[in-house]
């Protein structure tokens, strides 16, 4: 069989620790560009790799009938326009997470997805977990009889990324804690409960801690030294009421709060057991079985999430199979999290019905 030529376009960390090894560890694909507009990353990540040309200029990769894939790897504020460009192209996208900055943009997205027939996925990786997806089908068996709640809680303290960056630049990030950490963990309650159909939004994102930038003070920030010259105007904290027509959501995220504990997990409510998955990490089951309390903590072997999406997205363009990280499910998430952001703006409830 014939191998899949792929381009990867933005050559940062998500690129080069995990899309391009996935790749790489993946017979079907052969990495023919790695395109960055800082050349020496793209130079860096091809010897790295040791094949495949590095270039500046994406326009290349639109204009080459060989490649079938490529993977964006870019900030927020280029997914759609190049994703688009893409799709027109004739090329496979997988796009990393959020699709996008607004739901506008990933509307736009997804037309284009239908006009063209090609595969768009959105790195929406846990859907590909192995943990998520043993949750999911205990939720599907009725293990935990109704699911009526979840609560997600992404919080950690002062981490507010690259200060004055494009972390923190709403033009270029669309958002900040909620779109940046916020969106994996609602993409995993989504995906976990059936991908429910959103009905109301109320919320409040609140930006605080970094406003005052040279008097933020910090223990360590990933994804570059500060930044006093920036732009500081995006969201370091949110919290949110979702009703959907499945369960009721419930959000506390932050980036940045004055609480020195870091609280990053989820809780599945049913009214026969819960679950609380721990992000990245273990999950346990609480119930009741015979007038007694039971905690159990499954153990199970997990292949590598990332090499999971990887090879789906390959696997989809070669036979047309639908992933879950498919822009039609994965849409619903930039409309729960546009719908935070205006609620937030208006102060006031969001309705979806229509």
């Amino acid at each position: 069989m014939d191998t899949i030529k792929v381009a990867i376009i933005g050559c940062g960390s998500i690129a080069s620790s995990r899309h391009i090894k996935a790749y790489a560890a993946n017979p079907a694909a052969d990495i023919k560009y790695f395109c960055d507009i800082n050349r020496a990353r793209a130079e860096k990540a091809a010897a790295e790799y040791g094949r495949g040309e590095a270039i500046e200029d994406y326009s290349i990769i639109l204009n080459d009938p060989e490649v079938e894939a490529v993977s964006i790897c870019t900030p927020n504020h280029l997914h759609a326009p190049i994703s688009i460009a893409c799709l027109r192209a004739g090329k496979n996208v997988l796009c990393e997470k959020p699709a996008a900055r607004t739901y506008a943009e990933a509307l736009e997205m997804q037309q284009v997805q239908h006009e063209t027939g090609k595969v768009l996925n959105i790195g929406v990786v846990n859907r590909f977990n192995t943990g998520v997806n043993r949750i999911k089908q205990m939720i599907e068996n009725g293990e935990l009889g109704e699911l009526y709640h979840v609560y997600v809680s992404f919080r950690a303290h002062r981490s507010i990324p690259g200060l004055g960056g494009a972390f923190t630049t709403k033009a270029i990030a669309g958002g900040g804690a909620l779109i940046d950490w916020g969106v994996h963990f609602l993409d995993i309650v989504m995906y976990c409960s059936g991908d429910p159909k959103p009905l109301t939004v109320t919320g409040q994102a609140f930006s605080k801690l970094g406003k005052d930038m040279e008097n933020y003070a910090y223990v360590n920030m990933w994804a570059g030294p500060p930044n006093f010259a920036g732009t500081y105007d995006v969201d370091d904290s949110v919290t949110a009421l979702i009703r959907t027509e499945g369960p009721t959501i419930t959000l506390n995220g932050a980036w940045a709060q004055n609480i020195g504990v870091e609280e990053m997990y989820i809780d599945f409510l049913g009214d026969k057991a819960g679950i609380r998955l721990q992000y990245g990490k273990e999950f346990v089951v609480y119930g009741a079985k015979d007038g007694a309390l039971l905690e159990i903590k499954p153990k199970y072997s997990a292949r590598d999430a990332f090499q999971n999406e990887i090879d789906a997205f390959l696997d989809g363009i070669r036979t047309g199979h639908k992933s879950p990280a498919h822009i039609d499910t994965v849409i619903l998430s930039s409309q729960i999290i546009q719908a935070i952001y205006d609620s937030s703006d208006r102060r006031a409830e969001i309705s979806l019905e229509s």
